[in-house]
């Protein structure tokens, strides 16, 4: 929190730290959850699966996804608190979570971007999710979402940057060093940020759900944008778990940068599914 505080000295903007928690937000019990879907996904390819079992051989590349909250840092933030708005169009310049029916999902070779939801009808949804979903309209991979209620405030994609560049800055610089011990101290640093900024016992600088919300459905929302990736380039999408968990068939390499940068892929397993038993 107090490299936080330090990288925004000089911030065109100051953002509410404790601001009133709707309460959409707040959980139901101590060990309970709020009403917000994040999107996170767990999926596998059914059409895949079937045709391995009835004997195709298909080689499968398990992908990981680096410092995937480092990367969703880079966020569409609310500033303040959180206000009603009932319009039904989304305003770019403001963040926060929404209350949508989303369109019907219609690609079996492509994971859902609301993740491993089987329930139908509206739900809450974050800004990170909205703006994937309108993305996804815009490029004609589904309709776009009826936004019903809005819980929203001005917003910057920079709140947090400062915050992400140092962080990605000393991870690269100790990646280039061999320096492993500092690589796991600095993704200490920021999953302990991005999971304590809620309500949180462990963290009581800050209380912020909406951000932890968005910035978690962001990752969700980066890993789903690199199947989309795969798929457009003529991959299979085998698979897709977590922040980080990408399974594809085909040469991936002719996609992805491999490496251990925050744009770059890192190659976790190789299997094979099906052939003769």
């Amino acid at each position: 929190m107090a490299l936080l505080k330090s990288s925004r000295v000089g911030g065109r903007y100051e953002h509410s730290e404790f601001p009133p928690t709707a309460d959409i937000l707040r959980k139901k019990s101590q060990k309970g959850a709020d009403d917000i879907w994040e999107g996170r996904p767990k999926w596998r390819n059914a059409e895949i699966f079937a045709a391995a079992k009835k004997g195709e051989r298909i080689e499968v590349t398990a992908l990981d996804m680096n410092a995937a909250y480092l990367s969703a840092m880079k966020a569409w933030l609310p500033i303040g608190q959180l206000r009603e708005e009932t319009g039904g169009v989304h305003d770019p310049k403001k963040a926060g979570v929404h209350l949508v029916t989303p369109a019907d999902w219609e690609h079996d070779d492509l994971p859902n971007p609301l993740g491993a939801r089987m329930e139908p009808g509206e739900l809450w949804v974050t800004e990170s999710t909205l703006r994937l979903l309108l993305d996804c309209a815009r490029q004609g991979v589904t309709e776009a979402p009826v936004i019903h209620r809005s819980l929203v405030s001005g917003a910057s994609e920079a709140l947090l940057e400062k915050l992400r560049r140092a962080l990605a800055e000393a991870r690269k610089t100790a990646l280039a060093e061999g320096d492993e011990l500092t690589v796991a101290y600095v993704k200490a640093m920021y999953s302990k940020f991005v999971s304590t900024i809620g309500e949180s016992s462990a963290n009581r600088e800050i209380r912020r759900p909406d951000w932890m919300h968005i910035i978690r459905s962001k990752a969700f929302a980066n890993l789903w944008m690199k199947a989309h990736k795969a798929h457009k380039a003529g991959l299979r999408v085998v698979e897709i778990s977590g922040t980080d968990e990408l399974h594809v068939a085909g040469d991936w390499r002719t996609v992805f940068s491999e490496g251990r940068d925050l744009n770059q892929v890192k190659e976790k397993d190789t299997y094979i599914l099906g052939g003769k038993r």
